[in-house]
C-alpha cells in the first residue's frame, strides 16, 4: 500500500481538498487497493472541524464529499506515510522540522514535496494559495490547481511503483 499524506496549515482547506480529489483521481483508476492518502495540518487550529464551508461547496459541485475532521500532523505520520506532500513552502519547512525532532533527520528528497510542483500549469508559482481570507473564486482556484496537481502526482506514482491501472 502507497500511503500518501497532503498538508496544509489548519487541514480545512487546501489539504482536505487535495485528498478528496485524490481520492476520486484514484478511485477513477481503479486504484483504491493501492494506495491510501489523507490529509492534516502543521497547526493545531481546527482539530476535529470539518473542512471550511466554502471548500466543501466548492468540492460538491465538483462531485466530492468532504468529510475529513480536521488533525494536525503527527510524529507517527512520518512513519506512517510513504509521501508527505507540503501545499506551501512555509508547511514544508515545517514538516522537515518536525520531521527532524521526531526522528533526527530530515524526510529524503524522495518523500517530501511541494504539491504544485506536479502542476503542470504552475509557471513560477510552487504553492497552492490559501483561499481562507479570499472570496469563493479562489476557492475554486484550489480546486483546479489540486485536480491538475494531483492528476499529475498520480501519473507519477503510478509510474514510479510500476501500478497497473484498471479503468
Amino acid at each position: 500500500m502507497i500511503n500518501v499524506l497532503f498538508i496544509c496549515l489548519g487541514n480545512i482547506c487546501r489539504s482536505p481538498i487535495a485528498e478528496g480529489v485524490f481520492k476520486d483521481l484514484v478511485r477513477e483508476k481503479g486504484l483504491d487497493d493501492l494506495i491510501h492518502c489523507d490529509s492534516a495540518g502543521t497547526g493545531a487550529y481546527h482539530i476535529g472541524s470539518l473542512a471550511d464551508k466554502r471548500m466543501r461547496a466548492v468540492a460538491s459541485a465538483n462531485g466530492i464529499t468532504l468529510t475529513h475532521k480536521a488533525r494536525q500532523l503527527s510524529f507517527e505520520d512520518f512513519i506512517n506515510f510513504n509521501y508527505i506532500v507540503a501545499m506551501d513552502e512555509a508547511n514544508f519547512e515545517n514538516i522537515r522540522k518536525e520531521s527532524f525532532r521526531a526522528h533526527g533527520f530530515y524526510l529524503p528528497e524522495d518523500q517530501l514535496y511541494l504539491y504544485r510542483m506536479f502542476d503542470p500549469e504552475r509557471g513560477e508559482s510552487v504553492i497552492v494559495p490559501d483561499p481562507y481570507y479570499e472570496e469563493l473564486s479562489a476557492f475554486d482556484d484550489v480546486y483546479g490547481i489540486v485536480k491538475r496537481s494531483g492528476t499529475a502526482f498520480l501519473d507519477f506514482l503510478i509510474e514510479k511503483h510500476n501500478l497497473v491501472a484498471k479503468a
